[in-house]
């Protein structure tokens, strides 16, 4: 049905991909993928690293994580964007390109009003990737 899974993560609110994390790992399990855990970072010093070769550790160390809690084929997958809150969507279009990736699994938020003026990450990344995009709540 599928050939590979990306998970977009973001470092910072691991907190908030339970579901998603979860729902992609079964998937990954019932169906033997692979999961590429996606992160998108700057090259500006953050709250999470100091530059993108400690992000990509840091990411590598969190889909290591994932194999173990998961029993999963994993791995991480970083881009880079001069801003990513503003670029996040391109970012992870990109990544889907690059790795080959046919499932993105990605957590989304309950929509509201505001998503009648900016439509979320999700709704973007549906709307632009080429691939099927699974968007999960919480």
């Amino acid at each position: 049905m599928f050939n590979k899974i990306i998970t977009p993560v973001d470092l910072a609110h691991i907190d908030k991909l339970g579901r998603a994390l979860d729902c992609a790992a079964d998937l990954a399990k019932h169906y033997g993928l692979p999961i590429i855990y996606v992160g998108v970072t700057s090259s500006a010093p953050g709250a999470i690293a100091h530059n993108p070769e400690e992000y990509s550790q840091k990411l590598q160390n969190f889909a290591d994580g994932e194999v173990e809690k998961y029993g999963v084929d994993a791995s991480a997958h970083m881009e880079k964007a001069n801003d990513p809150s503003i670029e996040i969507e391109a970012a992870l279009i990109k990544a889907i390109d690059k790795t080959g990736a046919d499932l993105v699994v990605m957590a989304s938020h309950v929509p509201g009003a505001v998503e009648y003026v900016w439509p979320s990450n999700g709704g973007k990344v549906a709307q632009h990737a080429k691939c099927s995009v699974m968007l999960v709540r919480p």
